[in-house]
């Protein structure tokens, strides 16, 4: 364990020495794993970039990166660097995006995670809304499950991540916003025995083929305690995607099941290519909500898009469509 006085030096190299462009490059260098291409990524020529990277360690007296079978990558002390040098790197980030909208009031910039259950209606029936209000407004869309995403709002890549919250994991530093509770429905194709006649029993279900989200999802978890608390085994073989459009290809083509939030598979259903099977789940329960950090200020841009979230959530239930 380090003493106080080593800490206090440290601590004190960090904030007299750490320079902008390092914290820029050893953030490229770990997500590029090459000195080389993290180089090329900020305009500067390998000699440069290794120069800085062998200053920085000198300064700090660690070794921030080392070199693999995988590339360059960060050492224990590099890798808590990194993490924070994220942070810093967003929140400055951030700061700029503030002063244009200081500037200019209709621009900023947000990133966003989303998850299924979040991607057919809250999510760009909010960005329609934000659009009128903010016509310069940049807007990226990163799709993943929250195994992937969390990581990236906790480090600043994302500015928050909508849809299904997780039940336990993830919740450390985040606020987490419940904004509707989302109808869970096992679907097929239309035409499919299992959608017609008197109810099937979960068991029934298991002679057929399934599409499932990930075991890391909430979803899937519940599902799978469906089946084992009803005493069944759980799927066999069952194809694990979270590709719309395989999903929903493989669903109206063939007699695979699946489960999907209703919102996404409403306009399948209305057109007649997927029906609902009419089998109420019970474990598969949770809210569509909002995640974002609890330490970190949400720009502007941000801000608006979060209470564009919950005006639409709102006007949802109002209009009974959940």
């Amino acid at each position: 364990m380090a003493s106080d006085g080593i800490y206090t030096n440290i601590k004190d190299r960090v904030a007299t020495r750490l320079k902008l462009q390092q914290l820029r490059l050893l953030v490229a260098i770990a997500d590029r794993a090459s000195i080389l291409h993290a180089a090329r990524s900020l305009n500067i020529s390998q000699p440069t970039a290794t120069k800085l990277l062998k200053s920085l360690e000198a300064d700090f007296g660690v070794e921030l990166f080392e070199r693999t079978n995988r590339g360059t990558v960060p050492t224990i002390a590099g890798a808590a660097l990194v993490r924070h040098g994220k942070l810093i790197l967003a929140q400055l980030n951030h700061a700029a995006q503030e002063l244009d909208d200081l500037a200019e009031g209709t621009g900023g910039r947000i990133v966003l995670g989303t998850l299924l259950a979040a991607s057919a209606l809250l999510l760009p029936a909010t960005i329609a809304i934000i659009r009128k209000q903010r016509p310069n407004i940049s807007i990226v869309i990163k799709e993943g499950t929250n195994d992937r995403l969390i990581p990236a709002l906790h480090n600043g890549e994302l500015d928050m991540v909508v849809g299904r919250l997780p039940e336990y994991r993830y919740r450390e530093n985040l606020i987490q916003e419940p904004l509707y509770e989302e109808r869970i429905c096992i679907v097929a194709r239309s035409g499919h025995e299992l959608t017609v006649g008197k109810r099937p029993s979960l068991k029934a279900m298991l002679n057929w083929d399934w599409v499932l989200p990930p075991p890391e999802t909430t979803l899937r978890r519940q599902i799978d305690w469906e089946f084992l608390d009803a005493g069944l085994e759980l799927p066999r073989n069952a194809l694990e995607s979270v590709s719309l459009l395989t999903n929903r290809y493989l669903l109206r083509h063939t007699d695979m099941l699946s489960v999907w939030p209703y919102h996404v598979v409403e306009e399948d259903i209305r057109r007649g290519d997927l029906a609902i099977i009419p089998f109420k789940l019970k474990k598969a329960l949770g809210p569509v909500g909002v995640s974002y950090r609890r330490i970190s200020r949400l720009s502007p841009a941000a801000v608006a898009f979060l209470e564009g979230l919950r005006k639409i959530a709102g006007d949802l239930h109002t209009r009974g469509l959940l």
